[in-house]
C-alpha cells in the first residue's frame, strides 16, 4: 500500500509538472462554484438528513472531499476577495460587507488570478453574483464604467449582478442590462456553459467563475423544488427548495463537461462564501457553534469538493485543514504560473500534493481578522482574540477533540495558549503593514471609492421608473425615494 501512495503521488506530480510546461491547450481547465451563505451541514454528503442534493453527493463521492475547508471571513465580500487573491481579505482592501461609506472595493492593485491566468493564456468569464465593487443592495447590473467591475480584475466575459439575486433576475452582459426568467442558479450555469462549449470548440483552455445568489436570502424556490420539504417552516421549504435547483445546475454542469469530452482534464472546485444561518430547522452548521458572521466554526467552516480526474485519481475525505485562501496558489501552481506573480505575503498555500495523499501538518496557519476579532487555526488548535469591553477576551480550542468549540483550553493549557498569542499577535502586525499599502510598490493605497447602496449613484437613476416594479427593488426604492422628497420640502 505504501508503494502504492508513492506511486500515485509521483504521478500526480509528474501531472502537474507536464501541465506547468504545457502549451495552453493541454492545462486544465477551471470551473469555480460559489454557493452564497451555504452552511457546513447542508448537504446530503456532510450529514444533513433532509437535504436533497444528488448531484452535489456525487460529485463528492468521485473527488476530494474536505471536511476542515474554512472561508477566508464569515461574511460574503471579504471572503470572495481572497479567492481570487490568495490573501486575507485585510490585505486586499475588502474589510466587511456592513459600513455605508467606507472605500470597501477588492483593490485594483491587487494581483488578481483571473488576470494571471488572462495573461498566461487562459479565457475567463465570471457568472451571479459579485460583491466587489463596494455596492449594497439587492443585486443589480453592473455598469461597464464601474472602475471595479469584473472585467477591470480579468474577467474577458461577465454575466454578473452587484449582491444576492434570485428568481428572473435583471443582470449585465458585459456591463449591457439583460432580463433573465428562472431559476438564477440555472441560469447563471446554462451561461456558464455556453462559454465553455464555444472555448472547447477553440481548444482554449478557461477559467470559469460560478458564484451563486443561493442560498441567500430572500428564499424563492419554485414549487415543484419545494415538495420534499412540506413537513419544514414554510422559510426552511424555500431556503432548501432554491438549493434543489442549485444542486441540479451542478449535475447540469458537470454532465456538461462529460458530453464536451473535457472532464477529466477539468477542476471543479466548490465552497461556500461563508457559514450558514441561524434560525433554521435543520441546522444549516450541522451542529457548530455560530453562524454568518461569527469567528466560531459555524461562521468560518464551509464544505468543499474539488474534483479533477487527471490529478486527483482516487475519491477520498480528508481532515486536512485547508482554506478557501488556499484555492489561489493552487491553481497558480497547476496552471503553470510564476511563483514571483503573486503579491505577497501571500495566507494560502498550494494543496496539490493533497490531491494525491495526505500531506501531515499544515505548515502555514489559517488566519482571520475581521471587525476587531482575530484568529488562527494551527492544524488541531484555534485560538479566537474578540473584544470584551476594555480588555480582550482569549479562547482556545482543540477542534479535533471539540468540533462545536464548548470547552476553552485558554487556562488549562496555558503553553499552547501562549504559543497561538504570538501566532495571532504576529498576525495581526503583518495585516496592519498590508493595511497601510506596504505590500505594494507605491507603499500606499490608492483612492478608492465609497460604500455606498446603489441606488444612490446617480447612474442608476434613470432606470428607477421601471425597477421600482421589481419585488426585489420595490420598497428600497419606494423608501429612497420618499426620504430624497422629504429633504426637498421646506
Amino acid at each position: 500500500m505504501k508503494n502504492l501512495h508513492i506511486i500515485l503521488a509521483s504521478f500526480v506530480s509528474a501531472t502537474v509538472f507536464c501541465m506547468a510546461s504545457a502549451t495552453a491547450e493541454d492545462r486544465p481547465n477551471i470551473v469555480l462554484f460559489l454557493a452564497d451563505d451555504m452552511g457546513y451541514g447542508e448537504l446530503g454528503c456532510y450529514g444533513n438528513p433532509d437535504a436533497v442534493t444528488p448531484n452535489l453527493d456525487h460529485f463528492a463521492s468521485q473527488g476530494l472531499r474536505l471536511t476542515d475547508c474554512h472561508a477566508a471571513s464569515s461574511v460574503c465580500s471579504p471572503a470572495r476577495s481572497s479567492l481570487l487573491t490568495g490573501r486575507t481579505p485585510y490585505r486586499n482592501g475588502v474589510f466587511t460587507w456592513i459600513p455605508n461609506g467606507s472605500p470597501i472595493h477588492l483593490r485594483t492593485s491587487e494581483h488578481a488570478l483571473p488576470k494571471l491566468l488572462q495573461q498566461a493564456g487562459y479565457d475567463t468569464c465570471h457568472v451571479g453574483k459579485w460583491h466587489l465593487n463596494g455596492l449594497r443592495g439587492p443585486g443589480a447590473p453592473i455598469f461597464k464604467e464601474d472602475t471595479h467591475q469584473p472585467g477591470a480584475f480579468g474577467f474577458d466575459e461577465w454575466l454578473s449582478v452587484t449582491n444576492f439575486f434570485d428568481r428572473n433576475p435583471i443582470m449585465s452582459r458585459n456591463g449591457e442590462i439583460e432580463e433573465h426568467t428562472g431559476d438564477s442558479s440555472e441560469i447563471i450555469v446554462d451561461e456558464a456553459l455556453k462559454f465553455i462549449q464555444t472555448k472547447t470548440s477553440a481548444k482554449q483552455p478557461f477559467f470559469t467563475v460560478i458564484w451563486y445568489g443561493t442560498p441567500h436570502d430572500p428564499w424563492v424556490a419554485g414549487e415543484a423544488d419545494k415538495k420534499a420539504f412540506t413537513l419544514l417552516s414554510e422559510k426552511a421549504q424555500e431556503h432548501y427548495g432554491e438549493l434543489v435547483a442549485m444542486d441540479r445546475s451542478i449535475g447540469t454542469l458537470r454532465q456538461g463537461l462529460l458530453k464536451l469530452g473535457i472532464a477529466k482534464n477539468t477542476i471543479v472546485w466548490f465552497c461556500s462564501d461563508n457559514g450558514g444561518l441561524p434560525r433554521f430547522d435543520p441546522p444549516t452548521t450541522g451542529g457548530l457553534r455560530g453562524f454568518k458572521g461569527s469567528m466560531y466554526e459555524g461562521g468560518l467552516r464551509v464544505p468543499a469538493v474539488i474534483e479533477w480526474p487527471t490529478g486527483i485519481p482516487t475519491s477520498r475525505i480528508t481532515r486536512y485543514p485547508a482554506g478557501a485562501v488556499d484555492m489561489f496558489p493552487t491553481l497558480a501552481e497547476v496552471a503553470g504560473l510564476k511563483k514571483k506573480s503573486m503579491l505577497k505575503p501571500q495566507d494560502g498555500q498550494s494543496l496539490v500534493k493533497l490531491f494525491s495523499e495526505e500531506i501531515g501538518p499544515r505548515k502555514k496557519p489559517l488566519t482571520f481578522r475581521s471587525r476587531g476579532r482575530l484568529a488562527v487555526i494551527d492544524n488541531d488548535l484555534k485560538m479566537i482574540a474578540q473584544p470584551n469591553g476594555n480588555k480582550t477576551q482569549y479562547e482556545l480550542y482543540n477542534l479535533k477533540n471539540d468540533q462545536a468549540e464548548q470547552t476553552n483550553l485558554v487556562e488549562k493549557e496555558p503553553k499552547l495558549a501562549k504559543r497561538l498569542r504570538r501566532k495571532l499577535n504576529a498576525l495581526n502586525t503583518s495585516v496592519t503593514a498590508s493595511v497601510e499599502g506596504h505590500d505594494y510598490p507605491e507603499k500606499k493605497i490608492a483612492a478608492q471609492p465609497p460604500r455606498i447602496f446603489w441606488w444612490e449613484s446617480e447612474v442608476y437613476r434613470p432606470y428607477f421608473s421601471e425597477w421600482i416594479k421589481r419585488p426585489e427593488y420595490e420598497s428600497r426604492l419606494k423608501r429612497f425615494l420618499g426620504q430624497q422628497k422629504k429633504k426637498k420640502q421646506p
